[in-house]
């Protein structure tokens, strides 16, 4: 039975299927991991003082991933920067919607009190890119190393960055 479990994860994992039960699984193994020290989350260099900027500009900042909310926090509570929650004022995961379907992104928008076109969400995938805007969310499409690659036509039609320092948003009233 636990083999038979194990060959289960691992089939998802290969597939790279965003289940909310699978990143539950993700949430509870990282937990461990960074709690005893054994990971820190990097990201790009670029992220966290374009993050720090924002916020410095009155803008709020949540994070939408098909991680769970507890393997954000997890990554954001532990990272090689040390702690930066402080700078997220709210996590989502596959619990609001799946990121593929623009209900997920008008959801957000209600929770957090704001307009769809008062959002700008940041992605690599462009099935994510396309149901946001299908929900009047502007869209900048991240391209990074280890990324999947992008067709001539995605290249043209959307607002592609290489890094966050490439935005000039403006800031809250």
């Amino acid at each position: 039975m636990i083999q038979a479990v194990v060959d289960n994860v691992c089939w998802q994992m290969s597939l790279d299927r965003k289940t909310t039960a699978l990143k539950q699984l993700q949430g509870h193994m990282w937990r461990a991991a960074f709690t005893a020290g054994r990971m820190k989350a990097e990201f790009f260099a670029d992220v966290v003082p374009a993050v720090r900027k924002w916020r410095e500009a009155g803008m709020k900042v949540y994070i939408y991933s098909s991680g769970s909310v507890e393997a954000q926090k997890l990554l954001f509570g532990h990272s090689t920067e040390g702690d930066i929650l402080e700078l997220v004022d709210g996590h989502f995961d596959t619990k609001i919607g799946r990121k593929v379907e623009s209900e997920s992104y008008r959801k957000i928008a209600d929770s957090i009190g704001c307009s769809t076109n008062n959002i700008l969400f940041l992605t690599d995938v462009t099935r994510e890119a396309s149901a946001a805007e299908e929900a009047d969310v502007h869209v900048a499409v991240v391209v990074r190393p280890g990324n999947a690659g992008l067709t001539d036509d995605e290249k043209t039609y959307y607002s592609l960055i290489t890094s966050f320092s490439e935005l000039y948003l403006p800031s809250s009233p």
